[in-house]
């Protein structure tokens, strides 16, 4: 699809990224307490949780393509995506409230099953959401640059909903001391924080759809969906995913969704146990995404016009690897101030700050690609594939997420780390063996995710051949 109209305004962009403080909001619950509540706080087994939270990526995951391949076939006078994002409205309060309301005196087996349905249940409704709006980005412009413009809305509300959730978190519902009453290991803080977040979520999905629904009506109106066996749709589905033009991104976030698992799952632990930091230094380096968010809001248009959009998102993979292994390596080589030290704390800022710069630009630039990629596939085949081709960038990402967090489990288990354990009395050596295994992890999938994402090719020159090409057998059917 292609707008009849030229820019979008700066109400449809700002109401359109809005939507994603509910998905920031999410992320920050399950990056930064899902792990920690229901292994320290509830006494379920590190493992049995990573393998709960990793379940129910895959669970999610297997849909995305479908919900995604199915807004790609609807035809509706709300257009294709907006049922789906109506109908994820109230079920992600409910389900995200139920997730942290645990049975209480069950068993493990309980616990597990509870946490992996409510959680698989969570995942599928942002899903709803979240592949439909995303596909809006590919449909809303197709200029090169404004994509990427659109997706740092996107970036910028998700990024800083979380963020200022955890920060709220870490300030208002938890207590300096993680083992004091209404701190971090305290469960009382768990069901305040689940009333006060589901709401949130499920009225920035409402206000983001409601919000974009007048866009529909600028849009080219898509051909008819042609009908065919299922066999033959699958396939086109799957030549789609591994095109040359999609294969590098798709594969390559395989093995970036891993790292992002991998420290999803155990930033909480070195937070707490390695650097011995408190609920409130915990709320300041999480202010450090905000200043990170805002410079890759500001610089991630200029440095891509600049360099390209592989280019720049090849170094910032760089950057980020640097900026999380750097202050481990250096801390268990003794070159890293002590904990309690006066310049900890803005050191680790400094360094949280840019990883969050790098983190978000590259994402954003990577979301932007992807929504190239629509354009090649269009040329190239004649279908319309927006909700595909980004629900399998999601699927891969959310699957192997999981997998990152589930290696997170092992790790905990590996180096024998304690459950109920409280900062400052847990063994040195456990503690350093957890940061050096945390490293290690990262700097091997980042790594590889940056060397099979070098063999991206769609440049700027290619983009604007293929717009143009669409547009000219578009101008001879009519």
């Amino acid at each position: 699809m292609q707008a009849k109209t030229g820019q979008l305004p700066w109400t449809t962009k700002v109401v359109y990224g809005l939507g994603t403080v509910a998905f920031g909001i999410k992320d920050n619950g399950f990056n930064a307490l899902l792990m920690i509540y229901y292994n320290q706080v509830i006494g379920l087994p590190a493992a049995w949780v990573g393998g709960a939270i990793m379940l129910a990526m895959v669970a999610d995951a297997a849909l995305d393509p479908i919900i995604g391949q199915w807004s790609d076939s609807s035809r509706t006078k709300w257009g294709r995506r907006h049922p789906f994002m109506y109908a994820s409205i109230i079920p992600v309060g409910i389900f995200y409230f139920l997730l942290w309301q645990p049975p209480s005196g069950a068993t493990d087996g309980m616990l597990f099953a509870y946490l992996l349905l409510m959680t698989s249940a969570t995942r599928i409704v942002i899903g709803l959401y979240e592949i439909p709006s995303t596909a809006l980005l590919a449909e809303f412009t197709k200029d090169y640059h404004e994509r990427t413009e659109l997706v740092a809305y996107r970036f910028f509300f998700g990024v800083v909903g979380g963020i200022l959730m955890g920060i709220f978190v870490f300030t208002v519902i938890f207590s300096n001391d993680p083992a004091s009453p209404g701190g971090i290991l305290d469960a009382s803080g768990y069901g305040k924080y689940a009333a006060i977040a589901a709401p949130l979520m499920a009225i920035a999905i409402f206000v983001s759809t409601i919000g974009t629904q007048g866009r529909i009506a600028s849009l080219v109106e898509p051909p008819p969906v042609a009908r065919q066996k299922f066999w033959l749709t699958v396939k086109e589905m799957a030549s789609t995913l591994f095109d040359r033009t999609n294969a590098p991104i798709l594969v390559g976030s395989i093995f970036g969704s891993m790292a992002g698992g991998v420290n999803a799952a155990l930033t909480i632990y070195m937070q707490t146990y390695f650097w011995e930091l408190t609920a409130d230094k915990i709320a300041l380096l999480a202010a450090s995404g905000l200043l990170g968010v805002a410079l890759a809001f500001v610089i991630v248009l200029p440095i891509s016009k600049v360099f390209g959009k592989k280019r720049t998102t090849l170094a910032l993979y760089a950057v980020t690897l640097l900026g999380v292994v750097a202050p481990v390596i250096l801390r268990l080589l003794g070159l890293f101030p002590d904990n309690g030290s006066p310049v900890l704390v803005p050191l680790l800022f400094v360094f949280m700050t840019v990883v969050a710069m790098a983190v978000v630009t590259a994402s954003i630039l990577v979301a932007s690609m992807v929504a190239d990629v629509t354009d090649q596939i269009l040329l190239k085949t004649g279908r319309q594939s927006e909700g595909l081709i980004f629900s399998a960038t999601t699927f891969v990402g959310k699957t192997v997420s999981g997998m990152g967090v589930l290696v997170s489990g092992f790790i905990l288990a590996l180096v024998g780390f304690p459950e109920g354990a409280k900062p400052g009395a847990v063994d040195i050596a456990i503690v350093h063996n957890l940061a050096f295994w945390f490293a290690l992890a990262t700097l091997v999938f980042t790594s590889i995710a940056l060397i099979i994402m070098s063999f991206y090719p769609v440049s700027e020159d290619d983009h604007q051949f293929a717009v143009d090409e669409i547009a000219r057998r578009r101008a001879a059917e009519s």
